[in-house]
């Protein structure tokens, strides 16, 4: 039975606990996309910076003279690069293969696991 005088247009107080529980757990998974969103952001930059780095490395020793020290067979350690807080290493191995040379230069750095990233050239006279 109905009271007289009741207010029936609000709302009860376990419809606004739900109301907030619902509204909770989505602004929960957000908050977990922006995180994920944060970390692939910076994955993408330290990529970006190790390819442009290797890049610029393999065309350095595309343009110097093959009799170059740096063209010599074995494994050659380059300058290291740091973005932000991260360091990329850079190092290049240099092969001999009949009139030229076979050039893989690598880039490596951690983030919070090991990441590389490598590109490799043939070098003729």
């Amino acid at each position: 039975m109905r009271r007289k005088g009741r207010n029936d247009t609000g709302f009860t107080l376990i419809e606004v606990l739900i109301g907030i529980v619902i509204l909770a757990v989505g602004l929960l998974g957000i908050a977990g996309l922006q995180v994920s969103a944060t970390r692939g952001n910076f994955f993408s930059n330290y990529i970006t910076q190790a390819t442009y780095s290797a890049q610029a490395g393999l065309e350095f020793l595309q343009s110097i003279d093959l009799a170059a020290p740096e063209l010599q067979p074995g494994t050659h350690n380059d300058k290291s690069v740091k973005v932000n807080d991260t360091t990329l290493k850079r190092s290049y191995v240099v092969a001999m293969g009949g009139n030229g040379r076979t050039i893989a230069y690598t880039v490596t750095w951690n983030d919070g696991r090991d990441r590389t990233v490598s590109f490799s050239t043939l070098r003729f006279q």
